[in-house]
């Protein structure tokens, strides 16, 4: 396929460009500035120079321009604020990039698109020990800070799924590790604040695992569904803060959630298990790294 992929220099756009290229499709990617179109070149794609938040300017860009397929990958991965708005970065690449590139893919002629969600749609509380899947309630809002962020991804799910012009999927990740984010095993990269005790469990899924899930999902993913893409095994962040070695910042959950309200209600208020059941059964994927230990050594 030829595919326009918006994100293509994050932290899991990169592993996506080049997964794409090694299944054969051709690849459009939106770059902002010199730098990012360098790196998108480097990468093996071809950049278009846009801002998937102008709108204008982005059909502009794309006219003339065909593709087979669109893939929202833009992400705000920076460190956290103190606070959340509803016009926080990811929401507004939620709500706003979402439809800017649903246009874009009428214009482009393309019949499929992917969208980055997250597991943590499911909520922002203590779901037990039980496997959720993609059957469970999604958008459980719990009247805090993070409610924010599960409006943003209900959004986002809800223009792609009503969208008459193309076959959507949702990608509901859970947390990313690897380069490029949070728990970068690369020697140097800063250490990412953890709650003493290990804080709550989470689903996480390797960069390049959720790269690859993605690529089966543009051939096999069917329209209209999400799919859940997190590895075997959930663990706590106190986990994964070990495993990535060298130094660690850990914090009493108390000045977590005075610093950074939003980390409390992921880092503490969450615990969640998610089933990659139905993306094993239906998109013929499975992770390449079970759990964070077999990925941080994976480097």
């Amino acid at each position: 396929m030829r595919v326009l992929l918006a994100g293509a220099t994050g932290a899991i756009g990169r592993p996506l460009t080049r997964a794409l290229i090694r299944g054969g499709h051709e690849v459009l990617a939106l770059a902002r500035t010199d730098g990012s179109a360098a790196a998108v070149r480097a990468l093996g794609a071809e950049p278009v120079r846009a801002d998937a938040l102008d709108r204008d300017g982005l059909l502009r860009a794309l006219d003339g321009l065909a593709a087979d397929a669109v893939i929202h990958q833009l992400t705000a991965l920076k460190r956290p604020k103190r606070t959340l708005t509803a016009d926080d970065p990811g929401n507004v690449l939620r709500a706003r990039g979402t439809a800017n590139l649903l246009e874009a893919a009428g214009a482009l002629g393309a019949g499929r698109f992917l969208t980055q969600s997250l597991v943590l749609g499911y909520g922002y509380h203590d779901h037990g020990d039980r496997f959720v899947t993609e059957e469970d309630p999604f958008g459980v809002r719990g009247g805090g800070v993070a409610d924010h962020v599960i409006t943003g991804l209900l959004e986002a799910e809800g223009r792609l799924f009503s969208a008459g012009h193309v076959a959507g999927t949702a990608l509901r990740y859970g947390v990313f590790y690897g380069p490029g984010t949070w728990f970068d095993p690369t020697p140097g990269s800063r250490a990412t604040p953890v709650p003493m005790g290990g804080g709550g469990v989470v689903p996480w899924v390797h960069v390049e695992d959720a790269a690859e899930a993605t690529v089966a999902a543009l051939t096999r993913g069917r329209a209209g569904e999400a799919y859940n893409i997190a590895d075997d095994r959930p663990s706590h962040w106190g986990e994964l803060a070990a495993a990535r070695g060298g130094r660690r910042l850990l914090l009493p959950g108390w000045a977590l959630r005075l610093m950074v309200p939003y980390l409390g209600a992921l880092m503490l208020d969450t615990r969640l298990r998610v089933s990659h059941a139905k993306a094993t059964r239906e998109l013929g994927w499975t992770p390449r790294y079970p759990d964070h230990r077999a990925g941080m050594r994976a480097g």
